[in-house]
């Protein structure tokens, strides 16, 4: 398997790496992490050691090969793979915080598996990596968490899975004002640094899943998003001053790099650096 890019940040609890596969036998040796697997090419026909049969694998196809365990295939052709690398402390502390009984996490080998959910984190993560991880790691730690919630709820039916899905808003904690407050604070005066979740659940003294659930029912947004607006509304106001260069202004906002700043401005309010420097009125 050849990579075509790897994850920038390391170690973390989940990683990336888009692959191009060769036609011909492949082996997975056993592993200390889980394996996700995300078919994006189109359909390939392939025999499974395991199962000793053939199948044919199409685009969004999932394949899961949990830690300590080894698999093999034949490819009959080229193809290409997004393969998301899950830390098994991840998941022991995902379900610790929803209530599970940690030590007990154990995933099965998964093949041909087909979930909406996981390709769409897989390809929200990879679409990021591709573009130099401007995101940073509280973007990362939050598909993680995702992915980790999603694969131990894989054997819950749909109708239980609020129950162990921390974006269930029908929960009956809550921040309090206080962590709110303090929650709140830290990102403004930290807007121009990396943030991640456990950085934010240190300074709220809440576990990560539970700041995460919370802080979307106390605001109405994600915790990720909300980041992303305020150093948007920072970036307004710096762009509207002189002295300033745009590479300055996203480098003082948290945002990797001009590009990434024009993005997010675009989504948010319409326009880019450019077009408020445009139009602001001469002195």
């Amino acid at each position: 398997m050849r990579p075509q890019f790897a994850p920038p940040r390391s170690p973390s609890d989940v990683t990336m790496a888009s692959l191009h596969v060769a036609a011909g036998v492949h082996r997975l040796s056993r592993a200390p992490h889980h394996r996700i697997m995300v078919h994006a090419s189109a359909a390939t026909r392939s025999y499974c050691n395991q199962v000793g049969r053939y199948f044919v694998r199409r685009a969004g196809d999932i394949d899961l090969v949990p830690a300590g365990e080894e698999g093999g295939f034949e490819a009959e052709t080229p193809f290409e793979t997004i393969e998301i690398v899950l830390q098994p402390a991840l998941l022991e502390r995902v379900a610790a915080e929803l209530g599970g009984n940690a030590p007990t996490v154990r995933l099965d080998t998964r093949h041909l598996l087909r979930d909406k959910r996981i390709e769409h984190l897989a390809r929200a993560l990879q679409s990021d990596l591709t573009a130099g991880a401007p995101s940073g790691a509280l973007f990362a730690d939050s598909v993680g968490a995702a992915l980790a919630v999603r694969l131990l709820g894989l054997d819950v039916p749909d109708i239980d899975r609020t129950s162990r899905d921390p974006t269930s808003q029908d929960r009956t904690g809550r921040l309090s004002d206080t962590q709110l407050k303090r929650v709140l604070e830290h990102i403004e005066a930290a807007l121009h640094e990396p943030l991640s979740i456990d950085r934010l659940s240190r300074v709220a003294g809440a576990s990560s899943s539970h700041l995460r659930t919370w802080f979307k029912v106390a605001t109405g947004v994600t915790l990720h998003r909300y980041v992303l607006r305020r150093r948007v509304e920072r970036a307004r106001v710096l762009l509207q001053q002189d002295g300033l260069s745009i590479g300055e202004v996203a480098e003082l906002t948290g945002f990797a790099h001009q590009s990434h700043l024009a993005h997010w401005m675009r989504r948010e309010i319409g326009q880019t650096p450019r077009d408020l420097r445009r139009a602001r009125p001469p002195e």
